[in-house]
């Protein structure tokens, strides 16, 4: 009864947990950045360069900018980049990963290509304000399970709503890829999961093919029997929607692949750990790679301890067109850190910058984002170091779109009040 009445008292206290940072304030005068180093990422880093922002737009970058009633900001000394993009999270679809009623990451079943996260998104996530802390402005939010698991969106991180958070992008259908985490030593036991696997793999094609026919009888106006989840898919087969494909073994991205080459998709592939492997396969079907694997062991037991922490420059090398993903929550925040351990390992550093910003919104299909030019979004970030140094970084400020955030957080506020203990 007791343990009964901690869980009831904890969920009824969870509104609790929601922030108390309100979000900025629509743009409502020209801001006027001056003398910062800007690192634009589409031409490189310029010194002593100014930024003019107005009506949520970056309209000028250059020298000696002039704007009638600006809001001036004198920033020698400051490096100025555009917000950071993390891609593959669950940032907003859980709040305390033991607490299942604050846990909403997947649906039930192996084939919801119709559900969509953003359904669930929380803006109000106390976990938010410490991610952006570290320069992220915009996540990718992923549903989880196996199978066709839904679509995901890309949000900003300072919104009263998803509405308001929610970023224009094409949809994009997330299938996780069947597998077998750790196979059995026992043959009987190991003779059942390659059933399962198998049976699973055929599900996925069947989907697929069920999925296409339903196109093809949409297009000739034949469809007699509505199917929301096909429904959901129609885009995928005309172009207007993404395929993030869930994989990382060879056998499987090539699996993968060979589903997109039979039904001209071109996917993204989300994990990627051996795409470095196959960047012939990877080009012929147009794939790009979203590699979230910066801090994780290697897979094998032969391989170097070093290799995830290589693998970014070796898809770099491989002209593999890529982005860094973060599969976490709150742990997310630690994106710039990863680039910065993959730069300690051969990526060269605008590459690697590129891979949080530009690159990110590209694979999005995300319009005007990840770069400090005239016309862009003005989505940016003021640090007093180097981002990819969590030693240094201090990220001092934050605009999406134009506005202001708060980079207050809950462990500012707690530093503060232990500090005065």
């Amino acid at each position: 009864m007791r343990v009964l009445a901690m869980m009831t008292g904890l969920l009824m206290a969870s509104p609790a947990l929601a922030h108390d940072m309100v979000p900025g304030a629509p743009q409502s005068q020209p801001i006027l950045l001056q003398n910062a180093l800007v690192h634009t990422v589409s031409v490189g880093s310029l010194e002593d360069t100014d930024i003019l922002i107005e009506n949520g737009l970056i309209t000028a970058v250059g020298s000696d900018l002039q704007a009638d009633g600006a809001q001036v900001i004198d920033l020698t000394g400051k490096q100025v980049y555009p917000g950071l993009i993390a891609l593959n999270t669950f940032l907003g679809l859980t709040e305390i990963s033991m607490v299942r009623a604050t846990v909403d990451t997947a649906e039930v079943g192996k084939l919801n290509p119709e559900v969509k996260a953003s359904v669930a998104f929380n803006p109000d996530s106390e976990l938010i304000p410490t991610v952006r802390s570290n320069g992220i402005t915009h996540v990718q939010v992923v549903p989880q399970g196996r199978g066709l698991t839904g679509q995901s969106t890309l949000v900003n991180l300072d919104s009263w709503t998803i509405v308001d958070g929610e970023v224009d992008t094409p949809a994009a259908i997330h299938l996780h890829w069947p597998t077998v985490w750790r196979w059995s030593s026992d043959e009987k036991r190991r003779k059942k999961q390659q059933e399962q696997l198998d049976a699973d793999i055929q599900t996925i094609h069947s989907a697929f093919e069920d999925a296409y026919r339903y196109h093809l009888a949409a297009k000739a106006d034949k469809v007699t029997s509505s199917d929301i989840r096909w429904q959901a898919m129609l885009p995928l087969f005309s172009g207007e929607a993404k395929l993030f494909a869930h994989a990382d073994n060879q056998g499987d991205i090539e699996q993968i692949l060979d589903i997109a080459r039979r039904y001209n998709i071109k996917p993204v592939i989300v994990g990627g750990y051996d795409a470095w492997r196959m960047p012939e396969m990877l080009s012929e079907a147009g794939a790009s790679v979203i590699y979230p694997h910066v801090f994780s062991f290697p897979r094998r037991s032969d391989e170097p301890i070093d290799l995830p922490f290589r693998i970014p420059a070796m898809l770099e090398q491989a002209d593999i067109p890529f982005a860094f993903g973060f599969r976490a929550d709150w742990d997310a925040r630690n994106l710039p850190f990863a680039a910065g351990q993959s730069i300690s390992y051969g990526l060269n550093k605008q590459d690697a910058l590129k891979a949080v910003t530009l690159d990110a919104a590209r694979i999005m299909g995300a319009n005007k984002m990840g770069s400090i030019a005239p016309g862009y979004k003005a989505s940016l970030i003021i640090s007093s170091g180097d981002i990819f140094n969590p030693m240094e970084a201090n990220i001092e400020a934050m605009y999406i779109d134009g506005r202001q955030v708060d980079l207050n957080n809950r462990h500012r506020q707690l530093y503060q009040k232990y500090l005065k203990r």
